[in-house]
């Protein structure tokens, strides 16, 4: 009787965009036109590395921006849910998967103290060059034509849940938690007995009932939220069942 929960990372544990939040960073707060231009559908990491290049062109250091990342809010309810699973991990496996880096996520969970809630982050890698400069890569190559080119979520969870079967751990039941696109991609890889939980009234919410209005609805069942204390209720009563 364990539970995998599977979330997404931004507008879903924090309510924010990590990698533009850093943009605070910033001469003036904000990018150059022609830098903020320059983004590519489907190269967002390609994109970011530029805009890293560019804080470390105007003196930005570590200390600065990890402050800046750490003043991220956090989704309305989303500290009293990670409390929630922290208490219950004898039921619950956790993961994140994320087109963040491995940088802003780990920054983030360790000043709230919520590092050890999760049992692995799946993200693109980042580090400081001696430099200083903060630098990104891809976090795997692929195949999907759906996905952005640096990471597909349902890649992902489908090497972690094989990994986990080989070593004799498989889930009664998966609960994936996000908000984004290319959070589609992983859902479509659920089962009957799994569950999906977009965010309301954000991209993989309005996907999922497009493709229940086309007619070919995804295999899960759907439960939308709109703040953690939504998901906190429904992880209550699966605990009970």
């Amino acid at each position: 009787m364990k539970f995998l929960l599977v979330f997404d990372f931004d507008h879903t544990i924090i309510d924010e965009n990590s990698d533009t939040w850093i943009v605070r960073c910033a001469p003036e707060k904000k990018l150059p036109n022609g830098l903020r231009n320059s983004y590519q559908p489907g190269h967002w990491t390609e994109y970011m590395g530029r805009v890293f290049v560019y804080l470390g062109d105007n003196g930005v250091k570590e200390d600065e921006m990890k402050r800046t990342m750490t003043t991220i809010p956090f989704t309305v309810g989303m500290v009293d849910l990670l409390d929630f699973i922290g208490e219950n991990k004898e039921l619950f496996d956790c993961i994140i998967v994320s087109d963040s880096n491995t940088v802003f996520i780990d920054w983030i969970l360790k000043a709230a103290d919520f590092h050890k809630v999760f049992d692995e982050v799946f993200t693109n890698p980042a580090a400081f060059s001696s430099a200083g400069y903060l630098t990104l890569q891809n976090f795997h190559a692929h195949h999907c034509a759906k996905c952005p080119k640096n990471l597909c979520k349902r890649k992902v969870l489908k090497e972690f849940l094989d990994k986990q079967l080989e070593r004799g751990v498989s889930y009664t039941r998966i609960v994936y938690i996000g908000d984004g696109g290319n959070d589609l991609c992983p859902v479509m890889l659920l089962k009957k007995d799994d569950i999906a939980m977009p965010r309301q009234g954000y991209t993989l919410e309005k996907k999922i009932s497009q493709l229940a209005r086309d007619l070919c609805p995804i295999e899960c069942s759907v439960l939308v939220w709109s703040s953690a204390v939504d998901i906190m209720s429904y992880l209550k009563l699966l605990i009970k069942k």
